[in-house]
């Protein structure tokens, strides 16, 4: 064995190496060694929101929820999707824009986000028709409104009452600072209703943080 170990050690450290190196990898590329969210929130507007703004919005709602699913963390993931004005948008826009939305349909399909922040929910809800009535259910087949399934940010006070610190961001070279809350405070949440079996993780608990939340709609 000292002889066989004396020809073949660096051969057998190098392959350790190599499946130390593979198992990282892999375990990057399909989350095993990241703990998973308690819950995902779909941002939806014309331009991302800046990264403070996006801290902020984990504090606020990592504040008002709990740990769902008993890993010892509320994490809470955002998932940005720009969605701009079609009007006079040259090709790449479009493109860029046509990109986003399929990623918007994914995130839908996998029932990813439980949560919607949205700058124009009306127009949201005749594309998706997924936001839900006031006690969850599905709208019916010609309801395209979002009358009733969203509140803005700002009415309530869980939310609008919280200090969310200030942003800072660079933007073609300029950079501009102001204010969390006055960003979040143009948005409207909804959340989404559910027309198969499958449903976002933690369904029931996100169900109850949204009631806390809309119970305290002013």
């Amino acid at each position: 064995m000292k002889n066989w170990w004396y020809y073949h050690k660096w051969y057998v450290i190098g392959g350790v190496l190599l499946l130390l190196i593979a198992a990282d990898l892999l375990g990057n590329a399909f989350g095993w060694f990241r703990k998973s969210p308690d819950f995902q929130i779909a941002y939806i507007g014309e331009a991302p929101l800046p990264e403070d703004t996006v801290a902020a919005l984990r504090k606020a709602f990592s504040s008002l929820a709990e740990d769902f699913n008993h890993d010892g963390e509320v994490l809470v993931q955002i998932n940005q999707f720009i969605c701009g004005s079609p009007e006079n948008a040259d090709v790449e826009t479009a493109n860029y824009q046509q990109a986003f939305e399929i990623a918007l349909n994914g995130d839908i399909n996998d029932c990813d986000s439980y949560f919607f922040l949205m700058e124009n929910p009306e127009d949201f809800q005749k594309k998706f028709q997924v936001l839900a009535m006031a006690d969850g259910s599905c709208p019916t087949a010609l309801d395209y409104s979002a009358e009733g399934k969203v509140f803005p940010w700002d009415s309530c006070s869980l939310l609008s009452d919280m200090d969310l610190g200030d942003y800072t961001t660079t933007l073609f070279g300029h950079e501009t600072s102001g204010s969390n809350q006055e960003i979040l405070s143009q948005l409207y949440l909804g959340r989404r209703c559910f027309y198969g079996k499958e449903h976002t993780a933690n369904a029931d608990e996100c169900s109850q943080l949204w009631n806390t939340l809309k119970g305290d709609f002013n």
